[in-house]
């Protein structure tokens, strides 16, 4: 696989950033993630960075050194990421559980799927138009499916996310077959909260990630003055073997079989992935495929 990506996280007017964001890859398979942490929640910072590491811990057993049935590996991540956030609120007697959103990409085969989870969005643009972005799960987006009046929606109102006692409502995605210069991009909503889907579609389109998401992190932040959220954004471009420009973009052929390259790095708090081991993770990983067999088949 051939890339070229570009990150940054920047805090608004907030007392901290909740956000998170990350990739990491193997030769031929590769994922970027973002998660917000919510607030009016304790600890949304140490959800979105739980979420961060058991979807990354999920990919480094699962990608040898592919996938293979990439949507379930989605789903089975995002489940059990948000069973981690629930063992540490229980760890730690916690009235209130951590929260946060989730979107992750997974690269693999020249196609791109995805799974998301609130209001953190995907993008996915080529030749200078928006080719899909992710409907987020809440009331504004969803109101022809939920029949609402409008003074019954409010956008910054979220139905769903990790952490919470219910179950999750997400939606996998893909797989899309990607081209020499499509652009996969993944932000909190402190980015698309201040910038509408074409600006951010022009600009991205316009210049290389490197330029592009630096520039629309500090449009967002200027357009929402001190009351801005935190803006993260990850975004990548694909390249194929013949445009690859190795001085901008990350090649996958040099990495050896069985190697793992990653940016998302454990946090200082103390979580509750550092006693995933491999049996552990291969019998989470099996308990949720089950219960999404069973589900399935009920739907039947």
């Amino acid at each position: 696989m051939k890339f070229s990506v570009f990150q940054v996280s920047r805090r608004g007017g907030r007392n901290r950033n909740e956000d998170r964001m990350g990739y990491c890859y193997t030769r031929e398979s590769g994922l970027f993630v973002l998660a917000d942490g919510m607030g009016g929640h304790p600890d949304g910072e140490v959800a979105a960075q739980l979420a961060l590491q058991t979807v990354s811990a999920y990919f480094q057993k699962a990608a040898r050194p592919t996938i293979g049935a990439v949507p379930e590996f989605l789903s089975s991540s995002l489940m059990a990421a948000h069973h981690q956030i629930l063992r540490y609120a229980s760890e730690k007697g916690m009235l209130d559980s951590p929260r946060t959103t989730l979107v992750a990409a997974v690269l693999e085969r020249g196609l791109v799927h995805w799974v998301h989870c609130g209001d953190s969005r995907l993008y996915l643009v080529r030749d200078g138009q928006l080719v899909t972005r992710t409907r987020d799960h809440s009331f504004s987006e969803q109101q022809a499916h939920l029949h609402l009046r409008p003074e019954q929606i409010n956008r910054n109102i979220l139905f769903t996310c990790l952490g919470s006692p219910q179950r999750p409502i997400y939606d996998v995605s893909g797989g899309v077959p990607l081209q020499q210069g499509d652009k996969v991009l993944l932000c909190s909503d402190g980015l698309w909260g201040a910038l509408g889907d074409q600006e951010i579609v022009n600009h991205l389109s316009a210049y290389s990630v490197a330029q592009a998401v630096p520039e629309l992190a500090e449009r967002a932040l200027r357009k929402s003055g001190s009351t801005s959220d935190n803006v993260t954004v990850l975004a990548l471009e694909w390249e194929t073997p013949d445009a690859f420009e190795s001085t901008r973009g990350i090649s996958t052929d040099t990495i050896g079989e069985g190697m793992f390259e990653s940016t998302i790095q454990a946090s200082a708090v103390e979580t509750a992935t550092e006693d995933m081991d491999d049996a552990a993770i291969e019998r989470s990983i099996a308990e949720i495929n089950e219960a999404i067999r069973r589900t399935a088949a009920r739907r039947g």
